[in-house]
């Protein structure tokens, strides 16, 4: 669907992009500099996601992710451009124009959501058939009532090659579609099978209620235990938390982040209805920013093996700047709430989740579990693994709690503690300052991921550098176009990128339409958007006056004179005489 340009300069005007943003990651901000972030598209210890307020855009000096609002909306939620816009729409109380010609990707994701949720009422009617026996026992075994069982639509997918297939065919859908909605898979032969096959399912339902993809558990001893929805149309497992639909609901902006689909059941069961997990992935920057969304205190509940505890502690690495208060249950007397709940009761489960300690006490928990503290080595192995944890801590009245605790806890000097955590400290700031002096570096150096974008940029340093400014100072002033009219055209640019670009802008200018990054986003994808970002950043670094970009014309004239020159190895002397001549001549007219 196409939009005017007073529809969506109306909407970037509703719109706060740093309000937006500030939704699904945090935002630093720094003075008069524009405010950065840690971007939500790709993991990074340093921030180098920068919010320009002035033209209401953003670009990530570190993975090349740009645009505007809509754009940035598009990524995080992962819709199409037309979807993108109606979010915002909703959000800024702005009525969307009509338009009866559906996109083509819309088409594609409406079929996909309504084939997930046909496959799911096929599901969960196969719960009674008599070949759905065994997995009817399984329910009975994890002691889950019909009214639980109904609530999160468990099914069962029959042990045939093609029971979902026949029934979607009669509904009216092709293999070709089911094979790319992940329903089935293709063999080596051609032909569709079903993808989930004599298990226990699980719908996955996202935030506004579809169905967008399905997790199987098997009911023999078959690999793998667990199978998911690869992703899809409508599904991308990194961004996505099971039971959140549910979850989201409490008033609290309290969650308890789980390992799997029948703890988080188990917790919803027991009155826990906070409780939510990850979709068979480790945690990812795009659920954090997820889980931000709808809660204030996050806990983590992972299983008291060995693997749990890894899972734990690198979901708390991962959470380090989240924006939440971050709590750990220490699960005793079971393997997982659903044990526990099932053995102990749900009191003792309440009192578990009651009893969750911060992520530093946790961390100081599992070193102390390493080492039997009533001897000296013991207790020295102890203290020198916990000071590295307590000169990770920022806020000096919590370290200095902390200090207190460990010295009386180990009976030694709270001034030794102190000068320990200090070199610790010391130690950890330094490794830091390299880590952000090695990407500024990166970002300094041209590894600014433009290149990705126009590889020509490579052999083309000078020329490219002089391009990107004219263009970033016409984004910024399209009165520049005319006036320099005569001097300024698409034939002086050398990287054909930027000579397209240019004529973009170009044929903008000559229509009296805007230039703001939201009259892009139809036309371009989500590199080329990106790449208008980092543009328009540029902006910010520049004189942005006439004489600029004259110069800038005279280094592309100077690159194109270079390109054109012949190679000297190969012509006459008097050809090379009267090639020096002219560049005389041209060197006497400049004064």
């Amino acid at each position: 669907m196409r939009f005017s340009d007073e529809f969506l300069t109306e909407l970037r005007a509703r719109t706060d992009i740093e309000e937006l943003i500030g939704r699904y990651t945090e935002i630093r901000h720094r003075g008069s500099r524009p405010p950065v972030a840690l971007c939500p598209f790709h993991n990074e210890k340093t921030p180098s996601f920068v919010i320009y307020r002035d033209t209401q855009s953003y670009y990530c000096f570190g993975c090349g992710a740009g645009g505007d609002a809509v754009n940035f909306i598009r990524n995080i939620e992962r819709l199409d451009y037309t979807e993108a816009v109606k979010l915002l729409c909703e959000r800024a109380g702005m009525r969307m124009p009509e338009d009866s010609a559906d996109d083509a990707f819309t088409v594609i994701r409406r079929r996909c959501y309504e084939a997930n949720r046909e496959a799911a009422r096929f599901f969960h009617s196969c719960l009674s058939l008599p070949e759905a026996k065994e997995a009817r026992a399984y329910i009975e075994k994890r002691q889950l009532r019909p009214e639980t069982v109904k609530h999160f639509g468990l099914g069962y997918a029959p042990d045939r090659w093609d029971a979902l297939i026949q029934h979607l065919r009669s509904k009216g859908y092709h293999d070709d579609e089911l094979i790319s909605f992940d329903l089935a898979h293709k063999t080596k032969n051609g032909k569709a099978i079903d993808a989930f096959r004599n298990r226990l399912m699980f719908p996955i339902i996202d935030l506004r209620g579809n169905v967008t993809a399905f997790g199987g558990r098997v009911l023999d001893d078959s690999k793998p235990k667990y199978l998911n929805s690869s992703d899809t149309p409508v599904y991308k497992k990194s961004q996505g938390i099971y039971a959140l639909n549910f979850a989201k609901n409490n008033k609290e902006r309290k969650l308890i982040l789980c390992e799997g689909y029948m703890d988080v059941i188990a917790m919803h069961q027991a009155g826990f209805t906070n409780a939510v997990a990850g979709l068979g992935t480790a945690f990812t920057t795009e659920q954090i920013s997820l889980l931000s969304r709808y809660c204030d205190e996050l806990t983590l509940s992972f299983d008291s093996d060995e693997a749990g505890v890894k899972a734990t502690q690198r979901a708390l690495r991962m959470l380090s700047s989240a924006p939440m208060k971050i709590r750990v249950m220490h699960i005793e007397g079971g393997k997982d709430p659903d044990e526990i709940i099932k053995t102990r009761g749900r009191q003792q489960m309440a009192n578990i989740i009651e009893n969750a300690v911060n992520d530093t006490e946790f961390a100081l928990m599992q070193a102390r579990s390493g080492f039997d503290i009533r001897t000296p080595d013991g207790k020295l192995g102890y203290l020198n693994e916990a000071v590295n944890v307590l000169a990770g801590i920022n806020n000096a009245i919590e370290r200095d709690l902390y200090i207190t605790k460990l010295s009386n806890e180990l009976e030694v000097s709270r001034d030794a503690v102190i000068t320990q955590v200090g070199k610790a400290a010391y130690k950890l700031k330094k490794r830091r300052l390299n880590d952000e002096f090695e990407s500024a570096a990166r970002a300094a150096s041209g590894e600014d991921k433009t290149v990705n974008v126009n590889p020509e940029k490579l052999q083309n340093r000078r020329a490219c550098g002089a391009e990107e400014r004219i263009l970033a100072m016409l984004l910024r002033h399209p009165d520049y176009y005319k006036k320099m009219r005569g001097r300024l055209s698409a034939d002086l640019f050398i990287t054909k990128l930027n000579k397209e670009v240019f004529e973009g802008i170009a044929r903008r200018i000559e229509e009296n339409r805007i230039l703001d990054l939201s009259s892009f986003g139809e036309d371009n994808t989500n590199e080329q958007i990106g790449y208008l970002a980092y543009l328009y950043s540029l902006g910010d670094k520049l004189a942005n006056t006439l004489a600029e970009c004259d110069e800038c014309v005279k280094t592309l004239l100077e690159e194109k004179e270079k390109k054109n020159l012949p190679d000297i190895g190969n012509v006459s002397d008097a050809d090379f005489a009267e090639l020096m001549k002219k560049k005389a001549e041209a060197k006497n007219k400049q004064g």
